[in-house]
């Protein structure tokens, strides 16, 4: 329901939305069909899961953080391994850090792939929703076929991989890229030349480099605006160092951008997989690490699907870690959506925000409790723990 403040209508899009598959809260205020001003709450499925990794031992936690995202469960293991890695002064065999490596280009494509169907469904282009979708399932084979698992794969331990790869599963991955490729060439031309599409995506949402820069965007929403900046590249890790990531790309920087932006990643991480597959080093999977991690702290960056993941980790001398910080590529793009949503009309919306490819439940970290009094607080530990206490009393 709109609510109207003197002569301006504020339309409410969420927490709870047909449109929305994760409860994010929106304002538009709307002048007509233009949205003049733009606002976003996030904080509805804040977890405590940054908290829950003091109670845990480092190893506990290698399982907890990767359910920080479904999507990108991967590369939040990894982000947290390399720092874990650091701080305990070993480093995982090459053989590990190629397979780490793999699997995080394999879980790009799914991303991606994944992202295609989600903002093509918000266009109403649901016959590329479903198409994209089933080609999704060849990813998602491979991937189980490699870890045993679709989503949360497992692959890390502190110190190397449990994973290997055999010349079958080598043949399967490289027939499943070759296929995948081909139908990613359909879908660059489907998303270029549709008539319909491109008048949902051409000139919406533009974000200009500098803009770009101001706002803090990542990773294929700040590249898709001329923004060179990805972590493989300006400080690689794991196996990236020996491999040749070129950056995808665009100038335009709208909607139609960004979805070229991300499937020429495709063919990208096509490349990098067979690259890696083809000089898999031999030898070990993994290395001895100490239960217990040296005092000290680090910071931990990675490029994840949707950009810079930022992982930052304070060990104490014990088995447990004192502090980890996560800094997941949504809030870092969600200030853009916010920023080029004034001028568009609401039915651009749902397109714009899927757009940054969004992920609310790995965004959120923390809550404004603020009281009957309208001050605000911070919460401590036992606070929030009787809070839930009398809640589900």
């Amino acid at each position: 329901m709109a609510n109207q403040k003197g002569s301006k209508f504020i339309i409410p899009i969420g927490p709870q939305h047909p449109a929305l598959k994760e409860p994010g809260h929106f304002e538009f205020t709307v002048d007509g069909e233009i949205v003049t001003g733009a606002s976003v709450r996030l904080g509805y499925v804040h977890r405590g899961i940054e908290k829950a990794t003091e109670g845990r031992t480092w190893v506990q936690n290698l399982y907890l953080l990767e359910r920080v995202c479904g999507i990108c469960s991967h590369v939040h293991a990894m982000a947290y391994v390399l720092g874990v890695e650091r701080l305990a002064g070993v480093d995982a065999p090459p053989r590990a850090q190629a397979i780490r490596t793999l699997t995080a280009e394999l879980e790009r494509v799914h991303s991606h792939l994944l992202w295609l169907g989600v903002a093509a469904h918000e266009a109403g282009f649901d016959t590329l929703f479903m198409y994209s979708w089933r080609d999704r399932e060849t990813v998602m084979d491979i991937l189980e076929s490699l870890t045993g698992n679709r989503v949360n794969y497992s692959v890390n331990v502190l110190g190397g991989v449990k994973v290997d790869v055999n010349d079958a599963l080598r043949d399967t991955i490289l027939k499943g890229m070759n296929f995948l490729e081909e139908r990613t060439r359909h879908y660059l031309n489907v998303v270029t030349t549709d008539s319909t599409f491109l008048a949902r995506t051409r000139g919406i949402g533009i974000m200009t480099a500098a803009q770009a820069e101001e706002l803090g965007a990542v990773g294929p929403t700040a590249r898709a605006s001329g923004v060179a900046r990805d972590v493989r590249v300006d400080a690689p890790y794991a196996y990236y160092p020996s491999v040749d990531v070129r950056i995808v790309l665009a100038q335009a920087g709208d909607l139609a951008a960004r979805f070229v932006v991300r499937i020429q990643e495709l063919f990208e991480s096509y490349r990098l997989i067979r690259t890696i597959l083809d000089n898999l080093p031999q030898g070990e999977l993994e290395v001895r690490v100490s239960r217990r991690i040296p005092e000290g702290e680090t910071v931990s960056r990675v490029e994840a699907p949707r950009g810079e993941l930022f992982y930052f980790i304070k060990a104490n001398g014990s088995d447990k870690p004192e502090r980890i910080k996560v800094r997941t590529p949504s809030l870092c793009n969600f200030g853009t959506v916010v920023a080029t949503a004034i001028g568009h009309k609401l039915a651009d919306m749902p397109m714009l925000l899927a757009g940054i490819d969004p992920c609310f439940s790995c965004n959120d970290r923390m809550v404004q409790v603020i009281d009957q009094n309208g001050a605000s607080r911070l919460w401590s530990w036992e606070d929030l723990v009787r809070h839930g206490i009398e809640t589900y009393r």
